[in-house]
């Protein structure tokens, strides 16, 4: 599948928020066909094969690309010839374009690498802050969902004037992290499958691996967790003011989460970029 029409064009400075949540995440709002963003040539890829945002598969993904691929922004706008195609779609016209403008060529690999296995603490035993959807806040509507994101990204209130962070995270379908005064850091999904759960946990419990679902629970989740800086900055950078006590990473997973994780080795799908080029003129 291939954009209709596409312009891509070097940032000229600030924007506005893209036309739909630009991630691996599943919030969308159907626009027409029409995209528009403004991000790094990395964004649009991780965006185009559906890539989490793990550090060690970023680092191995990007490190002998050129500087200009992660530091130089790019605005493309574009529009599909179907009317409402659905997310995977546009992810699929998203690959066409980087081929085409961007020359991108990749493949994918498998590759045995340090992993951590995701589990249950105590068998059928879930965490206080790990719920299942059902029982959690209703999705908004897709066009209110959507506005909350671009609303949290950029600072402003959601549709109608609602606060955006009444309920963590505002919207649906997509990780959302915050950093609050004092050190303390939350993370939170809503309506996400247990993979999408253990996805979004590398930055926090995995030390930049991925992070592997074997909890064997099945169905959509909500979770919030929140826990402070250690002293030696693990797994995070940073160091954790003297005077704020709380949870570590690892024991906010345990207690709030009911879940651990070990370490251990896994095969992991891994995008190899082959070529790429500086975008042609529109």
């Amino acid at each position: 599948m291939a954009f209709e029409v596409a312009s891509v064009t070097p940032s000229r400075g600030e924007v506005g928020p893209p036309s739909f949540p630009v991630n691996v995440g599943e919030a969308y709002r159907p626009t027409g066909g029409y995209f528009r963003a403004d991000f790094a040539l990395r964004t649009y890829i991780e965006f185009a094969y559906k890539l989490p945002p793990v550090a060690t598969l970023e680092s191995e993904m990007f490190r002998r690309l050129p500087e200009w691929v992660t530091a130089d922004s790019y605005h493309i706008e574009a529009r599909a010839a179907i009317r409402n195609p659905t997310k995977d779609q546009m992810r699929l016209m998203m690959q066409s374009l980087l081929a085409d403008r961007f020359k991108l060529e990749a493949h994918f690999e498998t590759r045995e690498m340090p992993v951590f296995a995701l589990t249950l603490v105590k068998p059928g035993k879930l965490g206080p802050k790990l719920v299942l959807h059902a029982g959690g806040p209703p999705c908004s509507p897709a066009d209110s969902a959507n506005d909350a994101y671009g609303a949290y990204l950029y600072g402003g209130r959601a549709a109608k004037g609602r606060e955006t962070r009444e309920t963590f995270p505002p919207f649906c379908d997509s990780v959302a992290f915050m950093r609050k005064p004092g050190g303390i850091l939350l993370l939170g999904y809503r309506n996400a499958t247990m993979e999408m759960v253990a996805g979004s946990l590398s930055g926090a419990v995995g030390q930049g691996r991925p992070v592997i679902d074997q909890t064997g629970l099945i169905g959509r989740y909500d979770f919030t967790m929140e826990w402070t800086l250690t002293p030696n900055g693990s797994p995070d950078t940073g160091s954790a003011p003297p005077d704020t006590a709380g949870p570590t990473s690892l024991e906010a997973l345990r207690d709030q989460l009911g879940l651990k994780v070990e370490s251990t080795r896994g095969p992991v799908r891994i995008l190899v970029i082959d070529k790429v080029a500086r975008p042609s003129a529109n």
